[in-house]
């Protein structure tokens, strides 16, 4: 695991021992940013990435000029499941690397055949931004991931954001991508599920794939 790796799961345990001992309950408010800081002696950044992971999970929820709290525990234990057998050895990782790469090929086909117009537009919308940018042909994972996200949101199917986006999250800790998706396989992804060509997205995936950095 890469440092990175180490220091948020740390991070994030955490945390989840402070909410754990605090006895805090679902609706609570949990401890500001700058407490939890002092608390677990670690810097502020890395506190609110972790916090941040947690939000797009469903684990907090945070309400503006009134602080983060503890969302409906009913709907954690589809992670609190992921999260115990993630990062036990390197097996497990190359199952996260698979389960990943299954599980997007499945949205894709369930984005082709759902996929609105307004969920296109966000895409389109996306892909100016970058072209209009000066790193418009550098390849950005936080891009990769906001683009991939706008696409599992078209399919509706709340349980697969979910497991994804926790699939996601662990997998941009624990490895680095050595992959480069130049501009046009977003582009070319667009005209895929425009076209709602199941076979051209998902071997628009295969083609640019994830990889892991050997250790």
């Amino acid at each position: 695991m890469t440092t990175q790796g180490k220091v948020y799961q740390n991070i994030l345990q955490k945390i989840k021992a402070i909410i754990y001992n605090d006895g805090l309950q679902t609706g609570d408010k949990l401890p500001s940013e700058r407490e939890l800081s002092d608390r677990l002696n670690a810097g502020r950044s890395s506190i609110r990435e972790a916090l941040r992971s947690m939000e797009m999970l469903g684990l907090i929820e945070t309400r503006r000029g009134e602080g983060t709290f503890i969302a409906n525990a009913r709907d954690h234990r589809l992670v609190e499941v992921i999260a115990s057998f993630i990062l036990k050895d390197t097996k497990s990782k190359e199952d996260l690397l698979e389960t990943r790469k299954l599980i997007e090929k499945d949205i894709l086909r369930v984005a082709c055949e759902r996929i609105s117009d307004e969920y296109i537009d966000r895409l389109r919308t996306m892909m100016e931004h970058k072209d209009n940018s000066s790193d418009r042909d550098i390849f950005s994972t936080e891009f990769d991931t906001a683009f991939f996200r706008v696409i599992v949101s078209s399919t509706h199917n709340h349980l697969l954001m979910r497991l994804w986006a926790e699939l996601a999250d662990y997998h941009q800790t624990i490895w680095n991508q050595l992959t480069f998706r130049p501009t046009h396989y977003y582009e070319a992804m667009i005209h895929a599920l425009v076209s709602r060509n199941q076979e051209a997205a998902i071997n628009l995936l295969d083609k640019y794939e994830m990889k892991k950095t050997e250790e």
